[in-house]
């Protein structure tokens, strides 16, 4: 599930794997960004808590524009600019000119590609569910494997070994699980120190999932549940004692392993006075605007079919 990152820092659990070119929403990031949510190949998803620097200002722009899309519309040059103000410079172009002389972020994950035959790569491909939100669809295109989350770009795989794949423009990792013959039955996810296993399915049950995001993005309404259990995780982050019991098992991981700085930075915000929902996000998630007590949050949830809180991020509002 590669998937891009977007602003918010994340709780990531859950959802994909994000590719960095875009930088999800999958729980809370920094640009400021936080994230529980476990995707971050996913090109956007699921999407631990991730901390962005200055370096990532485009992938916190292309945010904040998704982020208040719902309520208003701002142009590429205007949320660069209103990024460089929130970073404390004076404009964009001297932004730049600091993001220019740092360099990019480090994404090399200094591994080495094998090359496998086509008929390896073949016994890959298919679609894979990412808990009930999405569907991981693996092809094969100009001889490597290329993922792709639901309404995602796809990411390029680089092979490590028969069954080990690397993407490079973010630190994740796939291995596919075969049977006795070679072919997959699974794959698994590994980002950010998150193992997150994906099913195999056929191509009916992937459209069926695909349909059911299809009809969510476009209702303009949020899954039942999630205004109270984001209720509920914002006050258990401020009091250091969310309940893990509400979240999936990759959320609540990464949840435990930022939950010092979560509890620091909602604390500062302080308490939640009123929650509005704004709209749906990628991968489906609910984007709620938060007015805390010292500062709006933009906040998004997302629930698996069981109800557990799969996806959570908090971003910056305006």
């Amino acid at each position: 599930m590669l998937s891009r990152v977007d602003t918010t820092r994340r709780l990531r659990p859950v959802g994909g794997m994000v590719n960095v070119s875009e930088r999800p929403l999958p729980p809370l990031p920094r640009r400021t960004e936080s994230v529980t949510q476990a995707s971050d190949l996913i090109s956007s998803p699921c999407r631990g808590f991730m901390m962005r620097d200055f370096r990532d200002a485009k992938a916190m722009a292309q945010t904040l524009r998704e982020a208040i899309k719902p309520k208003a519309e701002l142009t590429r040059s205007e949320s660069l600019e209103l990024i460089a103000k929130v970073l404390g410079c004076q404009n964009w172009n001297v932004l730049s000119a600091a993001v220019q002389s740092a360099g990019e972020p480090t994404r090399s994950s200094g591994r080495e590609e094998v090359r496998l035959d086509a008929a390896i790569l073949d016994r890959y491909v298919g679609f894979y569910e990412l808990a009930n939100q999405g569907v991981m669809t693996i092809s094969r295109e100009n001889g490597r494997l290329v993922s792709r989350l639901s309404g995602q770009p796809g990411v390029p795989l680089f092979a490590e070994s028969s069954t080990r794949f690397f993407a490079k423009v973010v630190d994740a990792q796939i291995s596919f699980v075969t049977d006795s013959s070679g072919e997959a039955q699974s794959l698994v996810l590994h980002q950010n120190g998150l193992v997150i296993p994906m099913p195999r399915i056929d191509a009916d049950e992937a459209r069926r999932i695909e349909q059911r995001l299809a009809e969510k993005l476009t209702s303009h309404r949020p899954s039942a549940g999630t205004e109270d259990a984001l209720r509920r995780l914002i006050d258990g982050i401020r009091s250091g004692q969310p309940c893990y019991d509400e979240m999936t098992e990759a959320l609540a991981n990464a949840t435990r392993q930022q939950l010092a700085k979560l509890h620091e930075e909602i604390g500062e915000a302080g308490a939640a006075r009123s929650v509005e929902f704004v709209g749906v996000g990628n991968g489906g998630v609910d984007v709620y605007l938060v007015q805390h007590e010292r500062r709006p949050l933009y906040w998004r949830i997302g629930l698996d079919g069981r109800g557990a809180i799969s996806t959570a991020w908090v971003a910056p509002g305006l």
